[in-house]
């Protein structure tokens, strides 16, 4: 691994919605999906991650984005960048403390065809690995409204 990423070291592996997400979209009725995330590594000084969501009976793709994680070398300070199916592209900064990583929206854009409602800005995103074992707490509003409220329990790793 990159000295520079150690510090988010934490963050590494699969990780399952456990309980489910509960979703809501203008034009849809309230939704559960299983949301996987997979963080990885490949020697450089960023991590790799994507994001996949799963209707929970049919496991039918819902939405998907990845990105890279960067760590400012010598600071706390993080950044997520990201591209989503949905044609957003977007950049959210931060910082981490210890295992706890905090970001906001910094920047957003589509696709000029994107469909509406045109997203502006998320709000911020807490992920916080707890001490009793390996679970993440992991608040986050998808661009196209879905409310996600996820506890991601580790896969083996």
């Amino acid at each position: 691994m990159n000295p520079v990423v150690e510090p988010l070291s934490w963050m590494l592996g699969t990780w399952l919605s456990d309980p489910l997400g509960a979703g809501t979209y203008p034009t849809l009725q309230p939704f559960e999906y299983l949301e996987e995330v997979h963080i990885s590594h490949m020697g450089q000084p960023m991590l790799n991650f994507s994001f996949n969501s799963f209707h929970p009976d049919t496991l039918r793709p819902l939405h998907r984005e990845c990105g890279f994680i960067h760590l400012k070398p010598d600071t706390n300070k993080v950044a997520f960048v990201s591209a989503q199916n949905t044609g957003i592209v977007e950049v959210e900064e931060g910082e981490v403390n210890r295992q706890e990583l905090c970001i906001t929206s910094h920047s957003i854009a589509r696709i000029s065809f994107n469909k509406e409602p045109h997203v502006e800005q998320k709000p911020s995103l807490t992920l916080t690995l707890t001490l009793g074992g390996l679970s993440l707490d992991f608040n986050q509003v998808l661009d196209l409204f879905l409310a996600l409220a996820a506890t991601f329990v580790a896969e083996e790793n």
